[in-house]
Order: C-alpha cells, then sequence, then structure tokens
C-alpha cells in the first residue's frame, strides 16, 4: 500500500492534532463499551462498577508501553478487549482485586511466550502461520464483527423490538459521508474521513432528535442528552473514578487468596486466545505497510518478542490504572489502512488525548451522547477494511488447489458461523468459565487441516 505518512513521518500539528483525534474516534466507542458491558451484566450487583474515563485512562497509558517497548515502530492503539469480558464478568465476585489479579496473570502469559520467542526465534511461526492460515483468520475478524456493527446500525443491540429506519438512516448518512470524503476529499479532508462521517452522522441524527421532541414522536428521538442533565461547570475537570489499583488496594486486607488459582482460569486461557489476535492484527498492519520493494514484518522488527512484552504488559497497565485488559485494536488498524497515515505520531497524540479526556468530563458526556447507528455506519467501513485486508492476503494463496481450501474453509465457516468451545459452570453456553472464541477456534483448526493436508501432493500432481 503507497501510504501518505509513512511510520516515523510526523505531520503538521494541525493535522496531527486531527489524525489524533480520528485515531481515538475510530476506538473510543468499543473501549468503553466493555467496561459498560460489565457493569451491565453483574459487575453492579456485585459492588463492582467500572469507569468509562477510566477505561480511556488506561488506554491510552497502555498504548505507550506498547510505544515503549515497540520503539514506535508499531504504530497501533490498545483498547479495552472484548475477549476478557466472560472473565471480567466472572471476577467481579471477588471484587476489584479479583480483576488486578487475572489482568496481571494474563499479562505474564505474554511475557512468558515473549521469553519462548526471545529464545527460539520467530521462524516457527511462519511456518506456523502461512498466508492460508494468516489471511483468512484476519479476514474472520472483520467479518465476525460485522453482526455487531449492523445490530448498532438498527439498534437492535439490546433488542430486536427497538429495530428503527432512522438509525439505519442516520448510520447510512455516516457511511457515505465517510466514503465521499476518503474517495473525493482534497488533501486533509481525505485524510480524516471518519472525522467527516460521525460529524454528518451525528448533525443528522440532533436534527431527527430536535424534530422528535419538538413534535414528541418518541421514534425519531435518537440522540440521548440526558447525561448533560446534572452537569456542572464545576465538575468540567474530574478524577477518573473507580481506577481498579486504588478500589483494590482497599479491598486487599479482606480478599480471599485461596480464590486466585479459580481467577488464574478465568483469565490465564483467553491470554492465549488474543494471543493469536495479536498475531494476526501484526501480520496485517505489516502487510498494510509493506510498499513494493519495502516489506515490513513487525513480527521481525520491532520483534514478536516486543509486540507480546507490549501488550501484555501495556494491559497490565490499562488495568491496573484503568480498569480492564487492552489488546491491539483491529479498528486503529484499519484507521491506518483507510487514511493510509501510519505516523506514530497519531498514535503517540491519540494517546495523551485518551488521557487528557479521561479528565474532562463534557468529553465523557459527548462521547456517551454519540448514538450507536453513527457507530454502526462508522463500523462498516473500519470492519470491511479489516476483513478486505485478510482477503488481500488470500490473493497470495493458490485457491485451485483443494488442501488450500480446505484449510480456507476451517477456518472461514465455523468462524462465521460462531463455532465456540465453552467449559466448566452450571450453564456453559452462557455462563462458561472458560470460553475459547469463534476466531480463537477457527485458528485453531486451520492449523490442524494445514498440518493434515501439507504434505499433500498438488492437485496436478496427483
Amino acid at each position: 500500500m503507497k501510504l501518505i505518512y509513512g511510520i516515523n513521518d510526523k505531520p503538521p500539528f494541525g493535522k496531527l492534532v486531527l489524525f489524533s483525534l480520528q485515531q481515538l474516534l475510530s476506538i473510543v466507542a468499543a473501549t468503553i463499551l466493555v467496561p459498560m458491558l460489565v457493569n451491565a451484566n453483574g459487575g453492579e450487583a456485585n459492588g463492582v462498577v467500572l469507569s468509562t474515563s477510566s477505561a480511556l485512562l488506561g488506554a491510552g497509558l497502555g498504548t505507550f508501553v506498547y510505544l515503549l517497548f515497540t520503539k514506535g515502530k508499531s504504530p497501533v492503539f490498545l483498547g479495552s478487549s472484548f475477549a476478557f469480558l466472560g472473565a471480567l464478568y466472572a471476577a467481579t465476585a471477588n471484587g476489584y482485586m479479583g480483576i488486578l489479579l487475572g489482568a496481571v496473570l494474563a499479562g505474564l502469559v505474554y511475557v512468558i511466550i515473549a521469553i519462548v520467542v526471545k529464545i527460539s526465534g520467530t521462524k516457527w511461526i511462519s511456518k506456523l502461520l502461512p498466508p492460508v492460515i494468516i489471511g483468512p483468520t484476519v479476514a474472520l475478524i472483520g467479518l465476525s464483527l460485522a453482526g455487531s456493527a449492523i445490530n448498532n446500525v438498527q439498534n437492535t443491540a439490546v433488542s430486536t423490538a427497538n429495530y428503527n429506519l432512522i438509525h439505519i438512516l442516520c448510520a447510512l448518512i455516516t457511511f457515505v459521508a465517510t466514503v465521499i470524503a476518503s474517495c473525493y476529499g482534497k488533501k486533509t479532508l481525505k485524510m480524516i474521513p471518519f472525522i467527516i462521517g460521525i460529524g454528518a452522522g451525528y448533525v443528522a441524527s440532533v436534527i431527527f432528535t430536535l424534530i422528535g421532541n419538538a413534535a414528541n414522536i418518541p421514534y425519531l428521538q435518537i440522540v440521548d442528552f440526558s447525561a448533560f442533565a446534572d452537569f456542572s461547570f464545576k465538575n468540567i475537570i474530574s478524577v477518573p473514578d473507580n481506577i481498579v489499583l486504588f478500589k483494590a488496594i482497599g479491598e486487599m486486607k479482606a480478599f480471599d487468596w485461596t480464590n486466585v488459582a479459580s481467577i488464574a482460569l478465568l483469565f490465564m486461557p483467553v491470554a492465549f486466545v488474543v494471543l493469536a489476535e495479536h498475531i494476526a492484527d501484526h501480520k496485517n498492519l505489516s502487510f498494510i505497510l509493506s510498499d513494493g520493494d519495502n516489506q515490513v514484518d513487525l513480527l521481525e522488527d520491532p520483534g514478536l518478542t516486543r509486540t507480546l512484552l507490549g501488550d501484555g504488559i501495556g494491559s497490565m497497565v490499562g488495568t491496573l490504572f484503568g480498569c480492564c485488559p487492552n489488546t491491539t485494536y483491529g479498528e486503529s488498524v484499519g484507521c491506518v489502512a483507510i487514511t493510509k497515515n501510519a505516523s506514530v505520531y497519531s498514535i503517540v497524540g491519540a494517546a495523551i488525548m485518551a488521557i487528557i479526556v479521561a479528565f474532562i468530563t463534557p468529553f465523557e458526556l459527548f462521547v456517551s451522547t454519540i448514538p450507536s447507528c453513527v457507530v454502526g455506519g462508522i463500523s462498516i467501513a473500519l470492519y470491511g477494511f479489516i476483513a478486505v485486508s485478510g482477503l488481500k492476503m488470500i490473493q497470495q494463496v493458490d485457491l485451485n488447489q483443494n488442501k488450500n481450501l480446505f484449510v480456507v474453509a476451517a477456518i472461514l465457516i465455523p468462524g462465521i458461523g460462531g463455532l465456540t468451545l465453552n467449559f466448566g459452570g452450571d450453564d456453559p453456553f452462557n455462563a462458561p468459565i472458560i470460553k475459547i472464541t469463534n476466531i480463537a477456534v477457527a485458528l485453531i483448526l486451520g492449523i490442524i487441516v494445514n498440518a493434515i493436508v501439507s504434505k499433500a501432493k498438488a492437485d496436478d500432481e496427483a
């Protein structure tokens, strides 16, 4: 891909602010959604309330740690990991201390694997995960998020009864504005399509809401401004609340340390799942950063050891000073692909913004008013580009050979179909102790099938 700004390029300050804001906007909805889901699914009932402002603080700090370990060579943002949702739900029964311990143990998995990679090298990674496996896995990451994007577009994430045509219209306005800005925009406009898209979708949503309020038509009332009802300018700056580290320290004396093993079983297996996504994200980002003869492989430089340490320790820091484990974000990778801006300075700027806005009450309140349909409209583009990046990798594979088709099929069909492996609990389907996600299951199946067919003769040699 021909990049407008390379990894080490520094855009002019004005543009840099816009690019950083765009990166932040591309990840902010997903980052704050994780603590909101944990609160709604058992956290508050167990006396644990995770904070969206703390999530932004943790994401910003975690990203800085990642950039330090990777020497500023990998332009990707770390945000709240959805893979740990099940573990976080269950860990709230052990208070904030349970979340802190779980995040540290999960991060240790990364550290241990990083040490193994340092000793053994990365060649085995390339053999274990050739393009015939990584390509469809990256595509799957994007495709598996399609349902989430469309639920947001239709306003059916909570219930199908909430289906709303006006939501769909605003989502399409968001998406089309993004497309027009990216394809027809001049200079700077071409590089900030997400800001243009979100802005257009938000304005349209506000207009419908104002009409709905004036005519008393709830169907048109898309934007919820109730978050500002109790806002006072005296509280324009506030310290992020419920930071896990500070809450956990207060629980330390009363914590039942016999629960450490059960917490380890909740978090450490998930770390291996996120490891698969970590490798896929960095393979995908390497593909995006490569330009003709200039081939980039982030698993070689800065190296998988550094990316793992950055992700693992960044996740620990993100939890300690935020509220939940972090991971590299496909949305951030998608933003790089669409805007062709790989400047690491944009990631640094986004991390600084995330930390600053965590202390600014109006920004957090404003973000909470962005309707799900606008997020869904942007997600169509972001997730689509992730999927297409994977499909481009598959172009390197000879799909005229049945053995390659079987490997791709083993990844795409179980992955898109949502095949998971659930273990333990009274109801393993709804509340498993350990859950191996569809992406991890698909990747494992792909590796197994590839190992089975790797020595098979080509079809024209059979």
